[in-house]
């Protein structure tokens, strides 16, 4: 008996998806007659590179994808340490200060305004 369909969940292996992006890409480029000729040619390059190298692009792909995906980084355009705090501690300091200094502001203002309205009041003799 044969099951059309399935529920199955395949995992794909970090950095395959990078490498197939890699092969996808340079096929488009160079729009090889035998395509699987072509691929073993690919791949047999990246691992001369990689054991000439020691850089993996399956492997760095796969810590890229992970940050993106896993730490947020998507959400601010970097974590970079400043002044010892974390961007994001950074942002809430500024919209923290921002806040103040707009309270700050409103209550000069609406203290003028009773001043003004004080001096308007006032009996004149």
């Amino acid at each position: 008996m044969s099951i059309p369909f399935s529920n199955t969940h395949y995992r794909i292996p970090q950095g395959f998806g990078n490498l197939l992006e890699g092969l996808t890409r340079e096929i488009l480029r160079e729009q090889p007659e035998n395509i699987p000729a072509f691929a073993a040619a690919y791949f047999e390059n990246l691992l001369e590179k990689r054991e000439k190298t020691n850089f993996d692009p399956a492997e760095w792909g796969s810590k890229v994808d992970d940050r993106f995906y896993n730490n947020h980084a998507f959400k601010y355009i970097s974590k970079i340490k400043c002044n010892g705090d974390s961007f994001e501690e950074e942002k809430e300091k500024e919209e923290f200060a921002a806040v103040k200094i707009q309270a700050v502001f409103r209550g000069h203002v609406a203290r003028e305004e009773v001043k003004k309205m004080k001096a308007d009041h006032t009996p004149t003799e």
